[in-house]
This record gives C-alpha cells, structure tokens and sequence, in this order.
C-alpha cells in the first residue's frame, strides 16, 4: 500500500511507504493519510507516529501526477493545506521520523507535528527556487517562527537544504539520532507520550503556537491560566496528584 496504516493500540502509526518513488505524495495518498488520522482519533489512539520506508521521508508532491494547466491554488487549498492543517491541530499528540529527503509537502508533514525526529542522514528543505516556484506546505510559517526571518530568507533565496544535525541545532526539530535507530527513538517516544495525561499536553501545544504566533506574556498568562482549569477538571490530574501522594508512578487515561 502507497500508505499504510498501523491502527490499534495507545499508539497509531502512518507509514508512507512508496520507496521506489521517495514517497513522493499524489492527491490520493494525501487522502489516505487523512483517513488514518481520523481513524486514529475515532479508534482513541493516544498519539500518532507518522513515518516512511525506504532511504528518504518523502521527496514532496509526485510531479509525475501533475496535469497540464492544473490549478495550483485549488490543490494546495483543498488538499495540502487541509492536512498539514489537520496534522497540526489534531487532538492527540503526534510525532514524526524523518531520515534521508524531506522536501516540499513532506517538509510540511513533518513539521505539522507535535514533536519531530531526524536521523544524522536527513535533508530537510524546500529548494522550489530551482523551479521557479514558492514554498508551500506551510514551509514558511514553521521555519520562520522555529528559526527567524533571517535563516528563513537564507534558506528560500538560497534553497540551502539541512541536514540532521544543523535541523536540531537550529530549531527546526528536536531530536537527531542514527538512521539505523530512528524508527526505534521514534516510537519509544511516541510511546512514552501516548502514556502521559494527552489532554494536558494538547493544552501546552496550543500555548506554544500562541507564543509562536506571538502571545505577549499577559497573553500567556492569561492563557496559562484558563488552560489550568481546564486540566485540573481532568481525571488524569486526579489520578497524578493521587499517584504524587501515594509515592508511586501515575497511570493516565488521556481524560
């Protein structure tokens, strides 16, 4: 299957699995990737792990698929834009591992997540300069508020790629590993997440975005404050601050 999905079980998991073709996306694995994040929150999965097969993440849009006089803007808005979009607000945490290509769309579906994996192999960018075109994707909203305006001008006037590493370093994703242990770091994370109060983290998500978005502080606070309520009516804080006093590990529900 172009992509799969491993539904079941406190974590879900995507694979984009068109190795021959990088993982290069057309319309109908943009749906089916959707699909599975619906299916992911209706099965209560308690967070999604979205990765690929094969020696790259996903080398964007399959340009093979591309019909002459096709409507740029009505693709990106009813499709590419829907899911980075959907990915980003979903209601359970999720987490990508990305190794080898990671360009265009892929860029976006990496970075829409909550918390994003690379491998010391991975190239992550959106050189569409050499094709006379814009990034998109959402490529200039994640980079500029992780990395600067600055950086975010280098990389599209230049369509410098990073690698691993120099993502980590600057800001772009959060952790860099081995390629042959990214799938393993990948989902242990996930997994470890998915055992934790999701609500509460989902809470903190938006909170992030709104400071990225640019929250003042009062903002924050403000913000800070009504999400607090919101996690105390939970019983996941329940069963924490039993857990605290009881001296032993909390077991959280993700309620």
């Amino acid at each position: 299957m172009p992509v799969d999905h491993l539904i079941g079980g406190a974590v879900a998991e995507i694979v984009l699995n068109k190795p021959d073709k990088l993982n290069a996306l057309d319309r109908a694995d943009l749906d089916s990737i959707s699909d599975g994040l619906d299916r992911a929150v209706a099965d209560g999965a308690r967070a999604v792990l979205i990765r690929a097969e094969g020696r790259a993440f996903c080398a964007g849009r399959d340009i093979t698929t591309m019909e002459p006089g096709e409507d740029p803007v009505q693709l990106l808005r009813s499709a590419f834009n829907v899911l980075v979009l959907k990915i980003h607000g979903l209601p359970i945490p999720t987490v990508s591992a990305v190794q080898g290509a990671c360009m265009g769309a892929g860029t976006g579906i990496a970075l829409a997540c909550d918390v994003t994996v690379v491998s010391d192999d991975a190239r992550i960018g959106s050189p569409f300069g050499r094709l006379g075109a814009v990034p998109d994707s959402g490529f200039h909203w994640f980079v500029t508020t992780r990395l600067g305006p600055a950086v975010a001008r280098d990389l599209v006037l230049t369509g410098r790629v990073l690698d691993g590493p120099e993502a980590v370093r600057l800001g772009l994703a959060a952790r860099c590993v081995g390629r042959a242990d990214l799938h393993t770091e990948a989902r242990t994370l996930a997994d470890t997440v998915a055992a934790g109060p999701t609500t509460a983290f989902r809470l903190s998500m938006e909170l992030i975005d709104a400071v990225a978005r640019g929250a003042s502080l009062a903002e924050t606070l403000d913000k800070e404050a009504s999400s607090q309520g919101v996690a105390f009516a939970t019983a996941d804080f329940g069963e924490g601050l039993s857990a605290f006093r009881e001296k032993r590990e909390p077991r959280f529900d993700g309620i």
